[in-house]
């Protein structure tokens, strides 16, 4: 991670299915996710699906770049139906680990695996393509206020 980590975009879906929002900066709840968002409010369509880190979602735009290139599937950064989209970030790396989003602490819980909802809310191919690379789904442990352009840090160790 460098000092160039950054928010590109934030995004969030009031239900499941329904179209992404862009908002410039969101209230982060502490165990819940973003406010407004379909999973914090338990509306999403994994909601009732049992595993970590469905607080928050975050993709690299250096993937989104990469799906045009690659697959000539070209989709906008809220298409990917993830909340947060990175850049200068290597997001496969941070499984475990804590960080911070400007003031927000998570844990990288797990990866975000591409599904068949996505390719059908999407485009052909959306689900092959991004293997390995779809994401990673985080557990928010302090909450707070995040914007557009907000630094992604490294958190510190805590004191136990």
């Amino acid at each position: 991670m460098n000092d160039r980590a950054t928010v590109l975009t934030i995004h969030i879906a009031p239900t499941a299915a329904a179209p992404m929002q862009s908002v410039k900066t969101v209230k982060v709840v502490a165990g819940q996710g973003l406010e407004g968002d379909r999973y914090a409010n338990k509306l999403g369509t994994y909601s009732n699906t049992p595993g970590s880190g469905r607080d928050v979602t975050l993709i690299e735009f250096e993937t989104i770049e990469a799906l045009e290139r690659d697959y000539q599937i070209k989709i906008d950064p809220g298409q990917t139906r993830r909340n947060i989209v990175t850049r200068g970030l290597a997001l496969n790396h941070l499984v475990g680990e804590e960080f911070k989003i400007g003031e927000v602490v998570v844990r990288g819980a797990r990866l975000c695996e591409p599904c068949s909802h996505l390719e059908q809310l999407t485009a052909k191919g959306v689900m092959r393509s991004l293997v390995h690379r779809g994401g990673l789904r985080v557990e928010v442990l302090a909450g707070g206020v995040i914007q557009a352009g907000e630094i992604i840090t490294l958190a510190p160790p805590q004191r136990r």
